[in-house]
């Protein structure tokens, strides 16, 4: 198994939050071969992703950084 792990800082919980409620339906759904982690700390929101071969765990994350840039830029156009 081959895992990463992405740790964004934000100003706020509440701003780490909406991003994590923003990928739940993501998660839910699941990349085949992977498995995701998100938690919050305070202003930090953390997302481990673990697959199984290279091109999982690169198709992974090219798709939940996409998401979040996406749920990002929401936020600021809101």
């Amino acid at each position: 198994m081959m895992k990463v792990r992405f740790v964004f800082d934000f100003d706020s919980t509440k701003e780490a939050k909406v991003i994590a409620e923003s990928l739940q339906p993501e998660i839910k759904h699941k990349i085949p071969k992977t498995n995701v982690d998100v938690s919050i700390s305070e202003k930090t929101f953390s997302l481990s992703i673990e697959a199984k071969d290279v091109s999982s765990l690169r198709a992974a994350c090219n798709s939940y950084l996409r998401w979040i840039n996406t749920a990002l830029n929401v936020k600021r156009t809101i």
